[in-house]
């Protein structure tokens, strides 16, 4: 006999009391053979109100609503073998870690605290909740990915919107920039290495622990909190140089030679390995960039831009030969960043979306000109100076076809995608077993038929 049909007795009976008979958890609804606890609903809303996520409607029913809809993704996924990587789940359960962390100013015992388990039952249930959201994600993507537009569907979706309800573009712009990264003093690099062996000597020693040095010393904020343990990686996840040390660790007792990355400095402990994954603990260490050095690449910079301003040679000549801003460099110093992970990219950023020292830097330039230089820290957190020529800026205004098709188009394309999706979950709830509590009978759901 399958769950499915034990349902009914489920959701009235199945329940958790505590000491003194009061219950405490039960089953509140049941999509085919899953169940969805009370517990279960209270965790998300906990967690939206953690993150500070508005639910639409009345969330007694949109929350335990939204994890049905899950629950039927998942079960199609299932169904049509959709797999997601474990480097992608750990990637991404690590990257909610560290923004959870953020939001409790950076304390893993307030996080705990808050979550009623320690960090390692986080991450432990973190594992679960990613896998199923990146299987649900993708069988999305899957149900979607046949649907296209043609431009006479675009024109006919539009010409029939009223004026006031045509899409606002806001002002977009594209941004090149020309960098150079300050070179730091030997007497620096020293200092840093001398650090490290002094760390690695400590360790060999038995004076201290590998994760108690993380704690107080590494400058990776993320790992530091966890006693600079990284979780397990693939080596595509890694900076190759860290990676190639990593995964040539043998010995859990010893600590690594001293490894330069595009971060800075580390010392590694392996952990464990397990299949193509290692999971070690790090240290890392930055060196300190000079004023000296700073004014030095600041005073380069301003150079070249007066001689670009004077036309002696062209932007997209010094970003090519002169920057060294790998990301930028081949592109001729264009900015360009991923569109929702579509592989897609775009070089139009809303000035919001631009780092927060470009965007100062072009806010107020007319097209074509070009900054005076200025250093800001870069994703990598290094410190780099950079100048900055506004190569376009398209005004905000509304969206019309001619000038703004692409965005008329992804319009048209993304409400035929929720169409789609919308219709599956409505054509999925019937031909699905659910059973509700009776305290959600009242309720005004998105999707109509859960009630039978």
């Amino acid at each position: 006999m399958t769950l499915a049909l034990l349902a009914l007795p489920l959701v009235a009976t199945a329940q958790k009391k505590d000491s003194i008979g009061t219950v405490i958890d039960e089953v509140v609804w049941v999509v085919g053979d899953e169940a969805i606890l009370r517990s279960d609903v209270e965790a998300l809303r906990m967690q939206s109100a953690m993150e500070g996520v508005k639910w639409s409607g009345n969330p007694d029913c949109t929350i335990p609503e939204q994890i049905a809809v899950q629950k039927l993704f998942k079960h199609q996924a299932q169904i049509d073998s959709i797999e997601v990587t474990d480097a992608d789940v750990a990637q991404e359960v690590e990257q909610q870690i560290s923004y959870w962390l953020e939001m409790v100013d950076g304390s893993r015992e307030r996080l705990e605290e808050y979550k009623h388990q320690n960090l390692t039952q986080i991450r432990a249930d973190l594992r679960e909740e990613m896998k199923d959201r990146q299987m649900v994600q993708k069988m999305k993507q899957k149900l979607v990915e046949d649907i296209a537009v043609t431009p006479a569907e675009v024109r006919r979706y539009f010409s029939a919107l009223p004026q006031d309800s045509l899409p606002f573009v806001p002002t977009e712009v594209e941004v090149q920039i020309v960098q150079l990264t300050p070179k730091i003093e030997q007497e620096e690099l020293n200092r840093v290495k001398d650090e490290l062996r002094n760390y690695t000597e400590r360790v060999n020693k038995g004076e201290t622990r590998f994760q108690t040095l993380a704690q107080l010393y590494s400058e990776d904020p993320g790992s530091a909190r966890r006693g600079g343990e990284l979780g397990l990686m693939g080596r595509g996840t890694l900076d190759p140089a860290f990676a190639a040390v990593a995964f040539n660790l043998t010995d859990p007792k010893k600590v690594s030679k001293i490894v330069e990355s595009e971060f800075g400095f580390h010392i590694i402990q392996l952990i464990e390995k397990r299949g193509d994954k290692v999971n070690v603990r790090h240290i890392l260490r930055k060196p300190v960039v000079s004023q000296e050095s700073v004014d030095r690449a600041l005073g380069r910079l301003d150079s070249i831009a007066a001689d670009l301003r004077a036309e002696k040679f062209s932007f997209e000549d010094a970003a090519s030969l002169i920057s060294d801003d790998k990301d930028t460099r081949n592109a001729k110093g264009l900015l360009s960043t991923d569109q929702m992970r579509t592989g897609k990219t775009s070089s139009k950023f809303r000035m919001q979306d631009l780092p927060a020292e470009i965007a100062k830097a072009v806010d107020t330039l007319k097209v074509g000109e070009i900054s005076n230089a200025f250093q800001m820290i870069n994703q990598r957190g290094k410190t780099v100076c950079v100048i900055a020529k506004l190569k376009s800026r398209t005004e905000g205004h509304k969206a019309s076809v001619t000038e703004d098709f692409q965005i008329m188009k992804d319009v048209v394309l993304n409400k035929r995608r929720e169409d789609r999706i919308h219709q599956w979950v409505v054509d999925k709830i019937k031909s699905t077993y659910t059973r509700l509590n009776d305290d959600y009978k009242d309720c005004n759901f998105e999707y109509e038929g859960w009630i039978k």
